[in-house]
C-alpha cells in the first residue's frame, strides 16, 4: 500500500501538471495569433488655416478591425494591423462653412512587438513600434463644399511611425481577448480648386486607434 507521504507526492505531481497544462495556452515561438473587433479611428488633425477658414476638421470612425501576429519567439512578435475602410468627414470651423468633403483610407500596420511576461502567462501586455501605411480614396467635396466654388479634392499617400500597447488575455487553449491603442504618423497632402486657383495644404492626421477584439491561436 501506498503511504501518506507518496499519496501526497503523487496529489501534488498531478496538481503541478494540471497547472501547468493550463498555463500553456498562452502565447509560444511559432503561434499564429488572428483578432476581430471594433477598431475606432480618432483623428488628432491639424493643418494651416484653409483659406482663412480654419483649419481641416476630420472625424471619427469605426470598423471592423482585424489583425494578424506571428510570434518569433515567446517574446518577439510582428503584427499587422488592418481594417475594412474608413469614412471620415471634412470640416472647415468658419460659420456657414462646416462639413464640406469625405473621404475614405484604409491603413495597414506592421510593428515588431515585445510581450511581457512568458510563455505561462495567460496575462501578456505588449508594445510595439513599426511603420504606418495609409492610402486615401474616394475623395470628394459634398454639395455644400461645391457650393462654395470648392473642387477636384485628392489626398496623397503617407508613409510614418507607428507605435502601440495591448494586452492579451488567453482564457483557453486557442481563445483571447485583447485591447489595444495605437498611435500613427500620417501626413497628407490635400490638393483642391477653389475658383479656378489651385491650392495645396499638408495636413497632419496623426490619429490614436483604439480596438477590442477577440483572437483564436493556431
Amino acid at each position: 500500500m501506498m503511504n501518506k507521504t507518496t499519496v501526497s507526492t503523487l496529489i501534488a505531481a498531478t496538481l503541478l501538471a494540471a497547472g501547468f497544462s493550463a498555463s500553456v495556452a498562452a502565447h509560444q515561438a511559432g503561434d499564429i495569433i488572428v483578432r476581430a473587433g471594433a477598431v475606432t479611428v480618432a483623428p488628432n488633425e491639424s493643418s494651416a488655416n484653409v483659406l482663412t477658414l480654419g483649419e481641416f476638421s476630420v472625424d471619427n470612425d469605426t470598423q471592423l478591425g482585424l489583425n494578424f501576429g506571428y510570434m518569433l519567439t515567446d517574446n518577439f512578435g510582428i503584427e499587422l494591423l488592418a481594417a475594412t475602410p474608413f469614412s471620415h468627414s471634412v470640416s472647415l470651423p468658419a460659420p456657414g462653412v462646416g462639413e464640406i468633403a469625405e473621404t475614405k483610407q484604409l491603413p495597414p500596420t506592421l510593428v515588431a512587438q515585445y510581450y511581457f511576461g512568458d510563455a505561462q502567462s495567460k496575462l501578456r501586455p505588449y508594445v510595439g513600434v513599426g511603420v504606418n501605411y495609409t492610402n486615401f480614396f474616394d475623395n470628394d467635396f459634398n454639395a455644400h463644399g461645391k457650393s462654395l466654388g470648392l473642387s477636384n479634392l485628392s489626398m496623397s499617400t503617407s508613409w510614418g511611425l507607428a507605435a502601440q500597447v495591448g494586452l492579451d488575455y488567453q482564457f483557453n487553449k486557442n481563445w483571447l481577448v485583447n485591447a489595444s491603442v495605437w498611435y500613427a504618423q500620417i501626413s497628407t497632402d490635400v490638393k483642391f480648386t477653389a475658383g479656378t486657383d489651385q491650392y495645396v495644404f499638408e495636413t497632419d492626421i496623426d490619429p490614436w486607434v483604439y480596438m477590442v477584439s477577440v483572437g483564436y491561436t493556431f
